[in-house]
């Protein structure tokens, strides 16, 4: 008969294994900046193991403005910026399960959910909407995310 001490023992080195198994594979792993340009400094996005870190994407109009545009077209260029990274580093936007919302101005989050929960697939994913004193370029909105392929 098994003690309490011997079973005890014989899970811990299972663990132990496990672990090693785990970390062991993970060595091997792959990881991929997405869009990364020599002397910038940072990444898009960047892929580890099966999870994609999306740098805070802003929403430029179609001469990479941000002044003089509306919340709503911020919005829906900065979610269509996110995509981009995401489908580029393979993933889909149904593989996103936390997103970081940073708005300039808190009133612009009504106009901000609308075009959000219309262009984000469901389920939504986690959120945090944070205010923040000011964001490069004078933008109203920047959007981050991670994603994890099931």
């Amino acid at each position: 008969m098994k003690t309490q001490y011997s079973r005890m023992v014989e899970r811990s080195f299972r663990l132990a294994g496990l672990l090693a198994l785990c970390t062991g594979s993970s060595i091997f792993a792959q990881h991929q900046a997405i869009h990364f340009t020599k002397g910038m400094p940072f990444s898009e996005g960047y892929v580890a193991c099966n999870t994609l870190y999306v740098a805070g994407q802003q929403g430029p109009d179609s001469q990479g403005k941000v002044t003089g545009t509306d919340i709503t077209l911020q919005t829906t260029n900065a979610i269509a910026a996110v995509e981009k990274v995401v489908k580029e580093a393979g993933f889909q936007m149904t593989d996103i399960v936390s997103v970081t919302v940073y708005v300039a101005d808190l009133n612009d989050v009504s106009k901000m959910n609308e075009v959000y929960k219309r262009l984000m697939p469901d389920p939504k994913p986690a959120r945090a909407t944070v205010q923040v004193a000011g964001l490069i370029g004078g933008a109203k909105i920047e959007i981050s995310a991670i994603a994890v392929k099931r």
